[in-house]
């Protein structure tokens, strides 16, 4: 039961993505809901409550927001986390993003793998970042901090 069920990502004040980007998110939400693993850490001497859990992602006053309850909708935990350490690996991520959308047109196969295996690595990059910042409040496994870096890359693209 240590495991997201439902994620709500608050993207309603950002410009509508490109067709590329949502297709992103959705294939992110859906591999994550598939298979996930996050586990709040035992607070002060009490375990939290077990999940599954509805997360919810914000971007809030330049801070990445965590909003974690229980499927009945109890508070559970809300954490925020500085932008600023994933500032580089998002930008980077968005460059090799649109180099593999643009190459996936007109490249051949062998072309379009050599950039998404630097796509791959930049992405393993943002979720180490992303497991580092969780650590102590979230324990996330490398499958799960990709996905969730996909989402924190949706919300970069119109914050």
């Amino acid at each position: 039961m240590t495991r997201i069920s439902h994620i709500d990502v608050d993207d309603a004040n950002l410009p509508p993505p490109t067709p590329e980007i949502e297709q992103e998110r959705r294939v992110a939400v859906f591999d994550l809901l598939e298979d996930n693993s996050f586990v709040i850490p035992a607070r002060d001497g009490r375990d939290a409550p077990d999940g599954p859990y509805h997360l919810g992602l914000a971007i809030r006053e330049r801070r990445l927001v965590f909003d974690v309850k229980t499927e009945t909708a109890a508070d559970v935990a809300q954490f925020h986390l500085s932008l600023g350490p994933f500032k580089q690996a998002v930008k980077d991520y968005f460059q090799i993003c649109e180099s593999y959308f643009d190459a996936v047109k007109k490249l051949p196969p062998s072309q379009i793998e050599a950039i998404d295996m630097a796509r791959r690595g930049i992405h393993n990059e943002g979720a180490r970042i992303l497991q580092e910042r969780l650590e102590g409040k979230a324990e996330v496994d490398i499958d799960t901090a990709r996905r969730l870096f996909t989402l924190i890359c949706v919300l970069h693209w119109g914050g």
